[in-house]
């Protein structure tokens, strides 16, 4: 039961980033691939229905975090308090550069936002991409499951490293080049003309940026962390998931910019689900990794909830998830279709 748990975290955390991934990506690109305010407006139009009920799949990722494994949500929400208040803090500034923005008509008011919202949807790619890292990397867990890691220290990835180092950089900036990936692939999806080659443009350029990252990260991961490379000699069938990766990443290349650009963001997709599925698979049992003592480790073992509430929890969760994903299907079914010049004039 512990394991389904974990699979089914591991793929709400997925379906985030996946989903909010795109339209913080048209953040990331939104000053560079949108010239005028129209086009600026067709950005905002392009995520407007759905950057809200994306995020959902967040709080539902820490509700259930919360209900299945305890233990591990006491000790990672104490232990990263202080980028999680960051996070918050980009999470409230984006959504309010995305509602005042049209509240004032100005030459300073709406450039002002877009820079917001431009500045907090990179910085929460980079935070994001951090805590991915950490969670590979290990943290300086004690007998009781608690730590505490500073901001930064020195950059090195030993047992006094900090929230921030080089490899957790690495991870950052992974992250950040995915997601300007990923949101430009939704803009060309979305948007025509002029915007929709620009889009197109940062696309492909990123892409070779992202190839070379992509191989700096795996590399270094396995030299971080040892047990990934256990876990699949050990479960071979787990290779599966980085191919996953690697054939998404090599379509949204050879799509982009093909017939009506829904193959490549298709494919951009399956990349991000390939990557975090490797890193699941990777660390399993662990679900917190300790970088001083692997003895200390959390895993889905020692911090999970008792069988009989995630028995019971599993029979609520099923048909909510049903709910969810229906509504979901509708609503992108219901906002399907390019952007028109004239969504953007008003």
């Amino acid at each position: 039961m512990e394991t389904t748990w974990f699979c089914l975290v591991a793929l709400m955390i997925a379906m985030y980033v996946v989903l909010d991934g795109f339209d913080l990506g048209a953040g990331i690109v939104h000053l560079l691939v949108a010239r005028t305010d129209t086009e600026r407006r067709l950005v905002l139009g392009s995520i407007g229905p759905v950057w809200d009920g994306n995020e959902v799949w967040l709080l539902a990722a820490g509700g259930t975090l919360y209900f299945a494994f305890p233990a591990l949500y006491a000790s990672s929400f104490s232990g990263f308090y202080l980028p999680l208040m960051i996070v918050l803090w980009l999470l409230i500034l984006r959504g309010t550069s995305i509602e005042f923005r049209n509240h004032i008509q100005s030459l300073v008011w709406q450039p002002l936002w877009d820079a917001v919202f431009a500045g907090s949807s990179a910085l929460l790619a980079i935070f994001f991409g951090a805590a991915l890292g950490n969670v590979v990397r290990g943290v300086p867990l004690d007998s009781s499951g608690e730590f505490f890691l500073p901001l930064w220290t020195d950059f090195t990835a030993g047992k006094e490293t900090g929230i921030l180092d080089w490899y957790t950089l690495l991870i950052a900036i992974a992250a950040l080049l995915t997601l300007t990936l990923h949101g430009s692939l939704w803009l060309a999806l979305k948007t025509e003309g002029e915007l929709e080659r620009r889009a197109h443009r940062v696309a492909k350029n990123v892409w070779w940026l992202l190839v070379a990252w992509v191989v700096l990260i795996t590399v270094s991961s396995f030299r971080i962390q040892p047990h990934l490379q256990e876990s699949f000699q050990s479960r071979p069938w787990g290779c599966v998931f980085p191919l996953s990766a690697l054939v998404g990443l090599i379509g949204a290349r050879l799509l982009t910019g093909k017939r009506n650009g829904l193959a490549a963001f298709l494919c951009s997709c399956l990349f991000i689900l390939g990557m975090l599925t490797s890193a699941a698979f990777g660390l399993y049992p662990y679900v917190l990794p300790s970088n001083a003592d692997q003895a200390l480790s959390l895993t889905v073992h020692n911090t999970a909830a008792a069988p009989y509430g995630l028995g019971i929890g599993l029979m609520w969760f099923i048909p909510g998830m049903l709910l969810t994903a229906g509504y979901f299907t509708y609503t992108y079914r219901n906002f399907s279709g390019k952007m028109k010049a004239q969504d953007g004039a008003h």
